[in-house]
């Protein structure tokens, strides 16, 4: 079955005189996401921050602090928490996107990663609560789910972190939630980007990994809107997990370059053949809405009722949502729409 890459609906939030601090702004989806808020939001002030001060002269000049846009940006590190809780004065939410990323750098550097996807986390927590910041929501990875890499460890610890983070704000205090959702289409480090400059270059053949493997794909918009979508609905304590598409890897070559025949690479460190962002261990505590699941925190039963008046429906013990059993697949001409976009 295939299906048209879904349209979330962030329009319901009101971030009118609000005040948003995003970890990691200057990434792929950071830069996304504060052009979205500045240009359908009257915002009280929007704050970069990242450790990167060259990204941040770079994105300065694309989103410039001037009247009428009020942003800001802060040179920190997830890993000083210190600064983060001076950060978080006199915020309202929170967008936690910073994380160390690619699965084989995390094989041989475990100890960075650590620091920064789990120290972090807990970091981001205690200045949030500290600061009285009132709805975090943490940007994970469908590699979180079963991980069987250094990174995908990491996010779990991570979103774990975030989940527990609801049971020390206390009521009434910060609500903490995370977002799960696969490969962004187009973003710093995907396959896209890889296999584009492959074939400018002049490649005469593209690498695939295995002919076999599936991934989940989203849209840098679709990653924006659901985070917005989700940062509105949240009670605190669940993991969201839109309902997105998947393709094999060799069908999105084929897609980029139909004349380029592949080499078969292997399989790199710590990769799987498909992606599961839900599990069947999950799946006894996850609920269906119309457009998403929600990965729901067992101790957190009160806020889970709120899902109940939605009208959402409890998964079988089964049901696993993964990329090579999904029921919607990314159409070719669709991609080729969406990398036409880029």
């Amino acid at each position: 079955m295939s299906t048209k890459h879904h349209r979330f609906d962030a329009n319901q939030i009101d971030l009118n005189g609000k005040t948003i601090l995003v970890t990691g702004g200057t990434g792929s989806f950071g830069r996304a996401f504060i052009r979205k808020i500045l240009g359908a939001y009257d915002v009280n002030r929007c704050i970069v921050f990242s450790r990167d001060e060259l990204k941040q002269y770079q994105m300065a000049q694309e989103f410039p602090a001037a009247p009428g846009r009020p942003i800001r940006y802060f040179i920190g590190d997830v890993r000083d928490g210190e600064r983060l809780e001076m950060a978080m004065r006199g915020v309202d939410y929170v967008v936690h996107a910073a994380a160390m990323k690619h699965v084989p750098t995390a094989e041989y550097n475990p100890f960075e990663f650590v620091k920064t996807n789990i120290n972090g986390a807990e970091n981001v927590v205690m200045a949030a609560i500290r600061s009285g910041v009132k709805k975090v929501i943490a940007l994970s990875t469908d590699k979180a789910a079963n991980p069987i890499n250094l990174y995908g460890a990491t996010k779990l610890a991570s979103d774990k972190i975030f989940v527990a983070g609801n049971n020390l704000s206390g009521a009434g205090g910060c609500n903490f939630s995370v977002v799960r959702y696969g490969n962004v289409i187009g973003s710093s480090g995907s396959v896209i980007p890889f296999f584009q400059k492959l074939i400018d270059d002049g490649a005469s053949e593209l690498p695939i990994t295995d002919e076999r493997m599936t991934r989940f794909w989203i849209t840098l918009e679709q990653g924006v809107a659901f985070v917005l979508s989700c940062l509105e609905m949240m009670q605190g304590g669940e993991i969201f997990v839109p309902k997105i598409t998947s393709m094999r890897v060799t069908d999105m070559a084929l897609c980029m370059a139909p004349d380029l025949p592949h080499k078969n690479v292997g399989i790199r460190a710590g990769e799987k053949l498909h992606e599961v962002m839900i599990s069947e261990d999950d799946a006894r505590s996850t609920v269906e809405l119309a457009d998403r699941y929600a990965i729901l925190a067992p101790f957190l039963e009160a806020r889970n009722q709120a899902y109940v008046k939605m009208g959402a429906s409890p998964m079988a013990g089964d049901f696993r949502y993964a990329s090579d059993t999904n029921t919607a697949w990314l159409e070719a001409e669709e991609l080729r729409r969406m990398i036409a976009d880029l």
